[in-house]
């Protein structure tokens, strides 16, 4: 794991503020239940007015936090993950994902061709958000045949990156769009590139919405063989 690239997730400043706060009202806690011993009730009363609020931004920054998890940054163009690909029998292949968080993910894909798909929370140029940086988190991963009579017949072959019930700041704004009135969600994907043994592919995002998949430069090479060469 990168502990540097860990510290800049949006998720992880969150909890650490959360964990300040929650240290804080403690404090406050602690420093309460004195006064309500040795002074007057209005001193006692502005502490357990202050011991409501630091409560209450502990809780905000902690669901802040949980909403966030998975989602990264995004730059003017963000390298996203790169990507090997290894056959385990035809039409059959392994693939393994290195995050740019330094994380690791190995899933299995059906098809003769894969693309990436990712879900981008961006603010609107106006509005209190206006500052705020756009955030990503990947999506899917998808197969395709190349044969359409094939791919018609054939099980859909998708894999699902997001962990299933995780409180997730997309929903959110999907179900109370309200409460983020200047926040945009956008989904990206890009386009299918061919499946070979051993290939190694890496994907960028931009901020409009468009995953950019690129083989190295061997890949590359190798894709642009005739085939049975």
């Amino acid at each position: 794991m990168d502990w540097t690239a860990l510290l800049r997730l949006p998720t992880t400043i969150l909890w650490l503020l959360a964990t300040g706060m929650l240290l804080l009202t403690l404090v406050q806690l602690v420093a309460l239940r004195e006064r309500m011993q040795t002074q007057s009730r209005l001193l006692v009363a502005g502490g357990f007015a202050l011991l409501l609020v630091t409560i209450v931004l502990t809780v905000l920054l902690a669901v802040a936090g949980a909403s966030l998890r998975g989602y990264h940054l995004l730059n003017e163009d963000t390298p996203v993950v790169e990507v090997e690909a290894r056959i385990l029998s035809p039409q059959r292949w392994a693939l393994t994902l290195h995050g740019s968080d330094g994380s690791t993910r190995r899933l299995q894909l059906s098809g003769d061709a894969w693309r990436m798909e990712a879900v981008m929370v961006a603010r609107q140029e106006s509005g209190l958000l206006a500052r705020l940086p756009s955030l990503y988190k990947l999506d899917r991963v998808s197969g395709r045949y190349d044969d359409a009579a094939q791919e018609s017949q054939a099980a859909p072959t998708a894999v699902n990156l997001q962990e299933a019930g995780t409180f997730d700041l997309l929903g959110l704004h999907q179900y109370y769009p309200d409460w983020l009135p200047a926040v945009n969600a956008l989904n990206g994907d890009g386009s299918f590139l061919p499946l070979i043994d051993e290939g190694r592919y890496s994907i960028r995002l931009s901020r409009n919405g468009t995953l950019a998949t690129q083989p190295d430069e061997t890949t590359a090479r190798r894709l642009a063989q005739p085939l049975g060469d």
